[in-house]
């Protein structure tokens, strides 16, 4: 029943767009939630949490949906989808966490502007995707809104190496999810994308756990693991974030082109900041109003090109 549920979804029009909207929802929640984790949890610590949970997870939703676990795909596609995993989970997703620990949400939120542009760019050079000039428009729109909300002094900066380290992490974490996405995008339609993020995640947390069982401080980066306190926050930021954000992601990129649902997803950073404001009360400016107005103006013009 909920097989024929998920495949009369696939019916639906414009069915990426939506998914790479909620995707960036369920990110921005998670990321919220990650960066009070990584008061406490190291960066290897919470990414090895949220993928071994994500991991069975995705496991006992395949089972659930009847679908195999491991089925009959050509070696070649295997081994991309895991080397997909250890560069767009194990590495990228740790940089993530050590560049937001450094740099905090609103530094982190301005580089990470450089994820659709990653994105866009790699699926031209490598896939041959296309975008018109009306969606074009409005990936312009989302990086310029993002680029817009982020405008405000900071009342502490951060020592200048610090800040070189956090940006260069930062960047690299962007352009290892893009090349991630980008380098098995070509064999999404041939394979359910629950599946796609099981055999991703795979890859992404057997790399990890073999470099942790080989890190000299392995210990004190998984003994936090072990509080109550920490798991209160990283079970429902893994849930979210690398769970059902993942899946749901994944589905958009499947039945949207990369580019498009890239700058979709850029969107999270302005829902970061949305939900920083409700739940951190944090205050709402007329320039992040604004921002918003670009942003969603943007995704209307990047998912329904006029």
């Amino acid at each position: 029943m909920l097989g024929d549920f998920f495949n009369s979804m696939q019916s639906l029009p414009h069915l990426g767009e939506g998914l790479s909207l909620v995707s960036a929802l369920l990110w921005a929640f998670s990321v919220i939630l990650f960066r009070i984790g990584g008061k406490s949890v190291h960066a290897l610590g919470m990414n090895i949490f949220k993928n071994t949970l994500s991991l069975f997870l995705l496991f006992l939703t395949l089972i659930v949906l009847g679908q195999p676990v491991w089925p009959a795909l050509p070696w070649s596609h295997y081994l991309l989808f895991i080397a997909s995993g250890i560069i767009g989970i194990a590495i990228s997703d740790t940089l993530f966490f050590l560049a937001l620990n450094i740099l905090g949400a609103e530094l982190m939120a301005i580089v990470d502007c450089s994820y659709s542009p990653f994105v866009i760019g790699l699926s031209f050079l490598f896939i041959g995707e296309r975008m018109n000039a009306t969606q074009s428009l409005g990936a312009v729109l989302i990086v310029l809104a993002v680029i817009l909300i982020t405008q405000k002094r900071s009342d502490s900066l951060l020592p200048r190496k610090m800040l070189f380290t956090g940006i260069g992490l930062a960047i690299l974490s962007m352009f290892s999810t893009a090349a991630g996405i980008v380098m098995v995008k070509p064999l999404l339609g041939g394979i359910s994308f629950l599946l796609a993020g099981f055999i991703r995640m795979v890859g992404g947390t057997l790399s990890l756990a073999a470099f942790l069982s080989l890190h000299p401080r392995r210990r004190a980066i998984l003994e936090p693991l072990a509080r109550l306190k920490n798991i209160k926050v990283l079970v429902p930021a893994s849930v979210l974030g690398s769970y059902l954000s993942l899946v749901v992601w994944m589905g958009g990129m499947k039945y949207t082109q990369a580019s498009v649902a890239a700058a979709i997803n850029q969107l999270n950073t302005i829902f970061i900041f949305i939900l920083a404001a409700i739940f951190l009360k944090e205050r709402i400016t007329p320039l992040k109003l604004a921002a918003v107005v670009f942003a969603f103006a943007g995704a209307f013009l990047v998912s329904f090109p006029l």
